[in-house]
C-alpha cells in the first residue's frame, strides 16, 4: 500500500518529537490537501507547533485513538516505555485506532519485546508496524540529521523511507523484518556513545585536576584519532567553569539504553564489561542527589568529579548549572 497521499499523524512532540514533526511541515511532506494531525499528553505544544506553522495544515486532536482513525502512517515518538505502553494500550488510545491497513511507525527506543507485543497487536487489527528507532537528539531532530534503525514492515519502510524518514533524518537503514533488530542496533550504538562520554569526561576531570586547560584539551582531542563530533558537541560545554548540560538527551533515558543493552549482552553471552562499568556511572548520576537524572547526559561529568571528591582541590570546587 501506499501512503504517500494520506495524511500523517504524530503523536509525541517532546525533546524530539517536536523537531520531527516540525520537518515533516517545513519540507513539504504536509500540505494543503495532506494534513498533519498531532497529539501531545500536553496540549500547549501542538498548539506552539501550529503557532510555528501558521499556514500549515495542521490539526490538533484530543486523542490519539482520533489520530490513527483519520491518518494512513502514524509516527510515535515518546519518552519511556512506560509512556510508550500507556499511550498505546489506553481505551483511546493507538491500538484502538488501528483498523484494516492503519500504518505504525514507533520511532522510541523501547526494549525488544514492547515492540513485538506492540507489533503483534497491530497485526491482529489488520495494520501494519515499523519499529523505527532513532540515533540523535534534539540538535539532529530539528535539523533533520537523525538515523532511523528499522524493523518490521518492508512495504512500509519502502513506502515511508523518501515521504518522511529522509526528511526526519539523514539516513534510514531497514535491518529486517523481525521486529527487535532496530531495538538491538539503536542500544549497540547507545551503549558505545554512553560509554564514549563517560571515558572522555573521565580525560577532561583528569586533565582539569591537573590544572590543564580545558579547551585545549577539547582541542587537541579534536585533532587526534579519537575525535568524535560529540566531543566536539559537548566537550565546550562540559568544560566550562560552570558546565553547560542543557538537556538534548536526557542522562535517566542514556542509562536506560545502557542498561538495556547490558541486558542484552547478558542474554546473549557477550562480554560487555565496558559498558557495564560505565552505566554503573550513569546510574549513580540518574540516582544521585545532584539531580542530574533530567539534565543532559554529558552530566555524568558531575557524578564523575563527585565520586573523586576529597581526592583534589578542583573536584570540590566543581559546579553545576
Amino acid at each position: 500500500m501506499s501512503y504517500s497521499t494520506q495524511p500523517i499523524g504524530f503523536l509525541g512532540l517532546g525533546i524530539m518529537g517536536n523537531g520531527m514533526a516540525a520537518r515533516l511541515v517545513s519540507e513539504g511532506i504536509i500540505t494543503s490537501s495532506r494534513p498533519l494531525y498531532v497529539w501531545n499528553r500536553s496540549g500547549e505544544k501542538c498548539d506552539a507547533l501550529k503557532e510555528k506553522f501558521p499556514e500549515a495544515n495542521i490539526v490538533k486532536c484530543e486523542s490519539v485513538k482520533e489520530v490513527v482513525e483519520k491518518c494512513g502512517v502514524t509516527y510515535s515518538m515518546l519518552s519511556t516505555p512506560e509512556a510508550a505502553a500507556a499511550v498505546f494500550n489506553a481505551s483511546t488510545g493507538t491500538l484502538s485506532g488501528v483498523s484494516e491497513g492503519k500504518a505504525i511507525v514507533d520511532c522510541a527506543t523501547l526494549a525488544e519485546s514492547d515492540h513485538q507485543s506492540m507489533a503483534k497487536a497491530v497485526k491482529v487489527k489488520g495494520g501494519v508496524y515499523l519499529e523505527a528507532p532513532v540515533s540523535g537528539s534534539k540538535g539532529p531532530a530539528e535539523n533533520g540529521s537523525l538515523i532511523f534503525l528499522c524493523g518490521g514492515s518492508k512495504s512500509l519502510f519502502d513506502s515511508i523511507e523518501n515521504d518522511g524518514l529522509n526528511v526526519m533524518g539523514k539516513a534510514s537503514h531497514y535491518l529486517g523484518s523481525s521486529v527487535g533488530v532496530g531495538t538491538q542496533a539503536k542500544l549497540v550504538v547507545n551503549s558505545v556513545m554512553g560509554t564514549m562520554l563517560s571515558a572522555f569526561s573521565e580525560g577532561l576531570a583528569l586533565s582539569q585536576s591537573l590544572g590543564l586547560d580545558g579547551e585545549k584539551m577539547v582541542e587537541v582531542f579534536m585533532q587526534g584519532a579519537c575525535a568524535a563530533p560529540m566531543f566536539k558537541l559537548k566537550g565546550n560545554k562540559i568544560v566550562k567553569e560552570v558546565a553547560d548540560h542543557g538537556t538534548n538527551f536526557p542522562l535517566k533515558h542514556a542509562h536506560k539504553d545502557m542498561l538495556l543493552a547490558k541486558e542484552l549482552a547478558a542474554k546473549t553471552g557477550v562480554e560487555y564489561k565496558t559498558n557495564n562499568m560505565a552505566e554503573s556511572i550513569f546510574k549513580r548520576a540518574r540516582e544521585s542527589d545532584l539531580q542530574l537524572a533530567d539534565l543532559d547526559f554529558s552530566a555524568v561529568f558531575e557524578q564523575i568529579h563527585e565520586d573523586s571528591k576529597g581526592s583534589n582541590d578542583y573536584s570540590a570546587k566543581r559546579q553545576k548549572k
